[in-house]
């Protein structure tokens, strides 16, 4: 048997990880994972030795306040790990915490791939010499970051995004309203507040407004809310609960994000993967987020880049609105909304848009990652 250390710290790297558990296991019966899973990577058989949560962080000033517990979580793991005696470590996405484990187990002999390149293309490009001491190959899941890693020196592959194989290029929107059982609407329109508990407690408030001013403005509108867990639903629906509105239509959920965007006529989404989702869907979207002033000046002096959604940064272009901090406001979410929903000729650019970043991120990602991963087990 051999065994794959395996590292992810939130829900978009639990996704990713049960795609890649499962495509390894497809080609090899003999694969043992351990590490820190998800509930989707440990569907796949993953043995987890920590809650996923504990790793889940948003912003500078609360990743300061749980550095502590971090750092003692972190060493705990390394020696968990090493008494396992991996053939492989594979850190997906969490860099902060994923690259000190892995320089460590490097200087052990254990051979690491890092999947999923941070964000070194918007900001923080000085990490790319402590990446090159800390893995032996990178995984990227968009195709211009290749070049950046092959300019440094540092072993790359470009695998594309499994989202982009599970999601038809042709959606039916019709099948997932079914599914929903929504009967009576004249437009959907899906509310994201993001995947951690943190920035469900951000924003729900913001959405639940935005929802109340548009249902002013549209007949028969209805709103979707998947939340990831049953904390993040309750953390919201109490929220909800205490903004009882008559004539609010609004439906919470527990999972079932994929079929939300997909039933939606506009998706109203915290920056992060599910932006992606939304535009493989081929949905117009709001991007939103919130944060505390100190994580968002902190973050503010350091990006390079002048967008954060992840179409806009594909496209290079301000395509997708993103309201962010002071921007968003439930006025601004709602003006924007009515008037993307009144736009034809930009739903219709967006589809296009869309298509192609589709196109550009199906890469029949399993086939690829075995094709890399399984040349580093003997």
């Amino acid at each position: 048997m051999k065994t794959i250390a395996i590292v992810a710290g939130e829900s978009s790297g639990d996704l990713l990880g049960s795609h890649l558990i499962k495509s390894l296991k497809s080609a090899r019966s003999d694969l043992k994972f351990i590490g820190i899973a998800g509930p989707k990577m440990i569907k796949e058989g993953a043995t987890s030795f920590f809650l996923m949560e504990e790793l889940s962080v948003r912003g500078y000033f609360e990743a300061f306040r749980k550095l502590f517990h971090l750092i003692k979580l972190r060493k705990k793991l390394l020696n968990q790990i090493l008494n396992e005696k991996p053939d492989l470590f594979i850190g997906i996405d969490a860099p902060d915490f994923n690259f000190w484990i892995e320089k460590q187990l490097k200087k052990k002999g254990v051979p690491v791939i890092h999947y999923v390149s941070p964000s070194i293309w918007a900001w923080r490009r000085n990490r790319l010499r402590k990446i090159k001491k800390s893995i032996d190959h990178m995984l990227t899941i968009f195709p211009f970051e290749k070049n950046i890693y092959s300019k440094a020196n540092i072993p790359a592959s470009f695998v594309g995004h499994p989202l982009a194989d599970m999601i038809p290029l042709y959606s039916n929107k019709k099948k997932a309203q079914d599914k929903l059982k929504i009967i009576k609407a004249t437009k959907v329109i899906g509310l994201l507040p993001g995947s951690r508990q943190g920035e469900v407690k951000w924003h729900a408030q913001l959405l639940i407004d935005s929802a109340i001013e548009i249902s002013k403005k549209i007949r028969d509108v209805k709103f979707l809310v998947p939340l990831p867990t049953r904390e993040t639903y309750d953390i919201f629906s109490k929220i909800l609960f205490k903004n009882t509105h008559a004539e609010l239509d609004i439906q919470l959920l527990i999972g079932h994000a994929s079929d939300a965007i997909n039933a939606a006529d506009l998706v109203i989404v915290a920056s992060g993967t599910a932006t992606l989702e939304t535009a493989l869907y081929k949905k117009p979207m709001i991007v939103i987020y919130k944060m505390s002033s100190i994580s968002w000046q902190i973050l503010k002096r350091m990006r390079y880049l002048p967008f954060v959604s992840l179409p806009n940064i594909l496209l290079n272009k301000f395509l997708v609105p993103e309201l962010l901090q002071s921007d968003a406001t439930y006025a601004n979410i709602s003006s924007k909304a009515i008037e993307i929903i009144k736009d034809a000729s930009y739903r219709k650019n967006l589809l296009i848009q869309f298509t192609k970043i589709h196109h550009q991120l199906k890469q029949n990602t399993s086939d690829r990652l075995n094709k890399v991963i399984l040349k580093f087990i003997k």
